[in-house]
Order: C-alpha cells, then structure tokens, then sequence
C-alpha cells in the first residue's frame, strides 16, 4: 500500500495585544488608503462636469450674443402677439452689453423716447426724461410683454449660473426663422427628433431674473434650443425657444420666444436685428450721469 507522507499544520500562535493592534491598524490604513482615491477619483469627476456644464454655457453664450467680444452693440426688437398671432405691440430698443455685467438699453420707439435701463451687475436703474433722480427697478421688470429688463440687457448664463447635466434627450429641431407658435406654446419646428443635453441650473446669486432654468442644448455644438424660466417662488414663469439663423450651420441665435406661463399667455418675440463690436465711454454706465445727461449719443 502506498503511503503519503503529510506534513503536520503548526498550530497557531495567538497574538499578542500588540500585535493584534498592529494589524488592524494595517487594515485600516489599506481601507482609508481605498476611500481617500475613490473620494479623489469623485472630486476630479465632479470638477470636469463643472467644466464641462461652464464649457456648454459659454458656448451657448456665443450664440446668444453672436460674438466672442464681451462689448456689444445690439438692435433690437421686442413684439408682442395676441393669441390669434396678429400683433398687439411693437418696441425699438439699442442695447449695449459691456464686460463686467454692464448694461445700458436705450428706447427707441416714440411711446418711450428718452426712457433709458442700466444695469450695473445685480443693480438695475430706470431713467425718465425730465427726472433728475435713477429710479431703481429689478431685473424681472418688465419692458414690454414678457420680455423684463433682465431678458433683454443680459446675454450671459455661464457667468450667472452653475449647473449639472441631467441628461441627454431627444428634442425638436431647433426653430428657424418665422417658425409659429400658437396660444402662448412657443415656436415649434419640423422635422426629426435630435439629440440634446439637458442642464438644470441655478442661479449664483440672489438679483438674477431668474432662481432656476431648465436648459436643453445641442448635444454636438451646444447651441441653446428652449428653456424653463423658474421665478425665485420655483414657479414656471416663461418657455423660451431660440431660433437659429438661416443655414446649414448656424452661429447665432436670431431671435427668442417667451410664452407666458403665468398670467397673460401671450407670446413675446424678441429679435436681434444687428449686433456689433462697441464699447462704450464709462460715463455712460453711471446713472446720474445719464440722469443729467438725458442725450448720450
């Protein structure tokens, strides 16, 4: 018979109070060691979506301002349509959007001649002709339908907002020009289904028009398709849609919808009729300048 030879296991040898120690504080140590790099491999992760949500924005804000130059010249058109699509009222605007969250919008139209918004950051004044003093107003004032001060003297949300992706979705076309709405709905678009991302985003400080949108962007190029204007109550306020330019590639946004969501249900066109390079004198930006200076051009 055939016989196999196995060698004795030693028994084990208890460990001492310090040995014992020893070791679980190795295994803690190797457990800490695994948390502090999945906390560092979350942090890194969290910080490139922020860039990435800043990236988006600044490049839906080239669309929006049609220009990577931080002082602009913009003419502009305000409508407002009655539900049946004919026009109720129409207003002239000049509006110059300077670096540094500086605004100054001049009214055209003969029904406001001489009327003048400036937005200095989160402050904004109102200057009537004839009045010696600014009067102060909010960014959600409105000058004319839905559009506030807000809407038409800013053109920036990747300085105004930080956010996170939610996802990527499936939207309309983005609408092009002359593309109707109907009943307050916003404009719409033929075509198939594209892919988009949505970002939901919050106001970094308190003085903005709005506490939260919800923003759906071109999954490729970011450009801003529509969006859901939330008031600091977080109740829906105004649908934005953005209608691109003609063509195959567009640059620039040349116009935005607002459909009221709360009161009026109208719809408020806002078109960007010309946009150019300009910066202004600094004297311009300060309200009682403009106060006692009632002609700046």
């Amino acid at each position: 018979m055939a016989t196999m030879n196995m060698k004795a296991r030693a028994p084990a040898v208890p460990l001492t109070a310090r040995a014992a120690r020893a070791v679980r504080a190795v295994r803690a140590a190797r457990c800490a060691g695994r948390a502090l790099a999945l906390l560092g491999a979350l942090t890194t992760g969290a910080a490139a979506a922020a860039t990435d949500v800043a990236a988006m924005l600044q490049a839906a804000d080239r669309y929006r301002s049609g220009s990577a130059t931080e002082n602009l010249q913009v003419e502009t058109q305000v409508t407002v349509l009655n539900r049946d699509g004919s026009t109720d009222k129409e207003r002239r605007y000049t509006v110059f959007v300077q670096a540094g969250h500086k605004s100054l919008v001049l009214m055209r139209s003969p029904a406001e001649a001489g009327q003048k918004v400036l937005m200095l950051g989160d402050d904004f004044w109102l200057l009537l002709p004839g009045s010696q003093r600014p009067v102060r107003i909010t960014p959600t004032q409105k000058l004319l339908g839905d559009a506030s001060t807000g809407d038409i003297a800013t053109l920036s949300w990747a300085s105004d907002y930080t956010g996170t992706v939610v996802g990527e979705e499936r939207c309309p076309p983005a609408a092009g020009p002359g593309s109707a709405g109907g009943a307050g709905g916003g404009s719409t678009a033929a075509g198939p289904a594209v892919p988009c991302l949505h970002l939901s985003l919050q106001a970094a400080r308190k003085g903005l028009s709005y506490a939260r949108i919800e923003l759906w962007l071109g999954a490729k190029r970011h450009e801003p398709l529509r969006a859901e204007l939330y008031v600091q109550s977080d109740k829906l306020a105004k649908l934005a849609t953005f209608v691109l330019e003609p063509g195959p590639l567009p640059a620039r946004v040349d116009e935005m919808v607002l459909a009221d969501r709360l009161a009026s249900r109208k719809e408020t066109r806002v078109r960007y009729l010309s946009r150019q390079a300009r910066q202004v004198p600094e004297t311009w930006l300060n309200p009682m300048f403009l106060a006692r200076n009632p002609s700046v051009e």
